[in-house]
């Protein structure tokens, strides 16, 4: 549920420099050009309004005005609709519940593995890492069918996939276990303005 906030003129993402899940959202909002103030807090020192914001206490959550919202997809999915140009979810339902099936799964099978690297320091146990790259090889051939994932245009999808790939050498998968089309895929979209804009230093240095 959203929750009464004290009210900002600016809209507000708490969000932390490493974390995949905020990552997609500053990718959307980066996406859109938003403006936004973005507050990048330390998970081991939470501030204080974040606790009366959001009663997880997690990032990412977002303010705006006098709504307070958490939990990436609902964030991602309301900044679309808020701001609907460009849109990054299809127009027709069938194509809008399959981008939704997608980011299910990702969210189910990457961001599990996301979550235990950031707890664990960015360092991935192999167990999880041979089961992630596994995941990346059974899905390779579906990224090289359109210009974007599974769509002809950038979309929420994209949004959620690309933290995953931009941390993949720090979880210790090395650029030559990659199949080609998600290599491929990886370097187009990591040159996207947007994407480049959503990076925090944190996370440029990762592939420093």
């Amino acid at each position: 549920m959203a929750l009464i906030a004290t009210r900002r003129s600016v809209m507000t993402l708490f969000s932390a420099p490493l974390c995949a899940q905020s990552h997609r959202v500053r990718i959307v909002l980066a996406e859109k050009d938003i403006t936004v103030d973005i507050i990048n807090i330390d998970l081991d020192d939470k501030p204080e309004d974040l606790s009366d914001l959001n009663p997880y206490n997690t990032v990412p959550t977002l303010v705006d005005r006098d709504l307070a919202l958490y939990g990436p997809q609902v964030i991602s999915e309301y900044l679309d609709e808020r701001f609907p140009h460009p849109p990054l979810m299809p127009v027709d339902p069938v194509s809008r519940a399959a981008a939704r099936l997608a980011l299910y799964r990702i969210e189910r099978d990457w961001y599990s593995v996301a979550e235990e690297a950031e707890a664990n320091g960015m360092k991935l146990p192999a167990k999880s890492r041979k089961i992630l790259l596994e995941s990346l090889v059974a899905s390779a051939d579906i990224f090289a069918i359109k210009p974007y994932f599974l769509s002809d245009e950038f979309s929420l999808v994209d949004c959620a996939i690309l933290p995953i790939l931009w941390r993949l050498p720090a979880y210790g998968i090395a650029p030559k276990d990659i199949p080609k089309p998600i290599a491929d895929y990886s370097k187009r979209l990591f040159a996207r303005p947007s994407f480049k804009l959503s990076l925090t230093e944190a996370e440029r240095e990762l592939r420093a």
